[in-house]
């Protein structure tokens, strides 16, 4: 039998046929409502990475977040973290913040605490009449009362009190110690005032020394308000073969009643300078001769507070005193202006976490932006400032995959720094986590001005 050649045009295709066509036989046409297998299309297409896209969000949050001092807020599926308040900001271990910025390295301003270099520290805090007086330094001198000087309540500059002197009659001493003999090395004498009256024909007593509790042939060294109302620090031997020794500087600026005045005086080197609520206020050479011989053990009388060293007399302070501090280095070389009663802790290491930040759905990918400063040396990203992700709360961490530069940098010394996608354990709690290391005032501070995660 003859086989007839059926024109394709009179064959039709049912649905239940079609499944077993070629895909290679369809040439033309359109394909309605086609179905195409997602491994068909994929393979075919470059994955796109959105984490720089992100990044790029998450900076222009943060500098957004800086122009109008927001704190800390969330993005869809993004965090931004200023610093400019304590928002978000969860456990703080040896850092702080401080103007917009992390850094384990804290400028402070309050009550001094003592360091290695703090001879003696007076808080004069205490109760309302108080009559106990306490050095807070390692030392842990004895400071005993001389008539009926109190601590009040009622008038301080720092803590819970300040030390009150009748003017007539009241003053403090310490006993004398090895480590008051400064000999040729600097130092740093600084208290708080305020006074009611100013000196009449003698001046008040500061911090002082002599000989003897009832002598000065030998030496003294005296740190006054003299009868000009302005600070002296003066040193003379009483002897007549070492007259060479004698010095006697006063300050610029005269001191001023009913208000709280800083006064300090320094040795920087061979120079004597005094200091005003921190403003240089005159200075005053150490003569080329001194053999500094009071400061190398020929004094043997307790140092006084509101108190001439040698004689009961006069040198009493009408007023009150806050926050005394007697130390063995200068603390304000070169006439430097500073803001008094502020100092700097220097932590080498330091952790800050993120309090919890939960998300609406489990999270398995973090990121972000960083903004930091080499506020001194060259940080190691890393090394000397890691950052890590959580997604579910901290009981797992992740280091950052990478810290990849951003330019241009986003203010005068900030630098911007893309913190590549982490994988973390899943979870619906996002924080991350700055850990310092390396730390050291004046040659390291690594600060963090801001961060953004993005999830």
């Amino acid at each position: 039998m003859a086989l007839t050649r059926i024109g394709n045009q009179a064959i039709t295709l049912d649905a239940a046929e079609i499944p077993n066509l070629d895909a290679s036989k369809i040439t033309t046409g359109t394909l309605a409502n086609a179905r195409i297998a997602e491994a068909s299309v994929t393979q075919h297409v470059t994955p796109t990475d959105l984490q720089p896209v992100k990044s790029d969000i998450s900076a222009l949050a943060l500098r957004e977040a800086t122009n109008e001092s927001s704190a800390a807020f969330n993005l869809p599926n993004q965090f931004i973290d200023t610093f400019t308040d304590d928002t978000k900001l969860g456990t703080q271990t040896t850092v702080d913040r401080t103007s917009g910025y992390i850094s384990s390295i804290v400028t402070t301003t309050g009550a001094y605490t003592s360091d290695a270099n703090t001879l003696a520290l007076l808080h004069f805090d205490g109760s309302n009449d108080g009559t106990t007086f306490t050095d807070s330094s390692s030392h842990n001198r004895t400071v005993t009362r001389y008539g009926n000087p109190v601590t009040k309540t009622s008038l301080k500059k720092y803590g819970t009190a300040s030390g009150n002197f009748n003017g007539t009659d009241e003053g403090l001493s310490m006993p004398d110690s090895n480590s008051w003999v400064f000999a040729t090395n600097d130092w740093t004498m600084e208290t708080w005032i305020y006074v009611s009256s100013l000196p009449g024909s003698h001046g008040f007593e500061l911090f002082s020394q002599a000989k003897t509790n009832s002598t000065d042939i030998g030496g003294a060294f005296h740190w006054t308000v003299n009868t000009s109302d302005k600070q002296q620090f003066n040193v003379y031997q009483r002897n007549s073969t070492t007259t060479g020794d004698d010095f006697n500087h006063a300050s610029t600026t005269s001191l001023s009643t009913n208000t709280w005045t800083h006064l300090a005086v320094v040795r920087d080197g061979n120079t004597i300078r005094f200091y005003k609520d921190g403003v240089a206020d005159g200075t005053g050479a150490v003569p080329s001769s001194s053999g500094y011989h009071l400061f190398t053990g020929a004094l043997a009388g307790d140092v006084w507070i509101s108190k001439r060293a040698y004689s009961n007399s006069y040198g009493y302070i009408p007023g009150y005193l806050d926050e005394m501090r007697i130390s063995n280095i200068c603390r304000y070389p070169n006439g430097t202006t500073f803001t008094p009663q502020t100092q700097t802790v220097t932590n080498a290491t330091g952790t800050l976490i993120q309090s919890a930040n939960t998300v609406g759905s489990a999270k398995t990918k973090v990121g972000g932006t960083m903004l930091y400063k080499d506020n001194a040396g060259t940080a190691t990203l890393g090394t000397d400032l890691k950052i890590y992700f959580t997604c579910n709360g901290g009981s797992n961490w992740t280091e950052a995959s990478s810290y990849s530069a951003i330019t241009p940098v986003y203010s005068t010394g900030i630098k911007q720094v893309r913190l590549g996608e982490t994988t973390c354990t899943s979870g619906t709690d996002i924080r991350y986590k700055a850990v310092w290391a390396n730390q050291a005032s004046g040659s390291k501070e690594t600060q963090l001005h801001g961060i953004g995660v993005n999830y």
